[in-house]
């Protein structure tokens, strides 16, 4: 079942269960990933639908903390609730072991040694970890300490 196929019928079993929170969620995604199909005018891929799905977490994340520095926490609760919805649709996260041993792998592989080969090791690193949801801010705290 693809990505649009799975948003859609969780859009209707939210609509049915009345659920008014998660319908806006649902649509919001769906809006998005028609909104790409219709501007590469090309099918939407895997690929391209985690992309997609990372950049509105990314988001709903940034949304959250501009709320919750406002004072504005039931916003920030709202942003926050719908940053997890899309993470049911992201593959699962990478494990801080799995990121360790990538890192480790990556410089192993890349012979870097200095803070300015760091673009080069997590390329490498991000490679090794394909296919898992990784956050990148950790991963480049963890190559940063490597390096140091």
């Amino acid at each position: 079942m693809s990505l649009l196929d799975r948003i859609q019928t969780d859009l209707v079993s939210a609509m049915k269960a009345k659920q008014e929170a998660r319908l806006s969620a649902l649509r919001m995604i769906k809006a998005a990933l028609q909104k790409h199909t219709i501007d590469t005018m090309k099918p939407l891929d895997d690929a391209a639908g985690e992309k997609i799905l990372k950049s509105l977490v990314k988001q709903r994340s940034d949304a959250a903390d501009a709320f919750r520095g406002a004072g504005r926490i039931e916003m920030a609760e709202k942003e926050e609730a719908e940053r997890v919805l899309i993470e049911t649709y992201l593959p699962a996260a990478a494990s801080e072991s799995d990121m360790d041993e990538a890192v480790t792998a990556a410089l192993a592989e890349t012979g870097a040694t200095a803070a300015n080969q760091m673009g080069v090791v997590m390329k490498a690193a991000q490679a090794k970890l394909a296919g898992k949801n990784v956050d990148a801010k950790t991963l480049s705290a963890k190559v940063k300490a490597k390096l140091q």
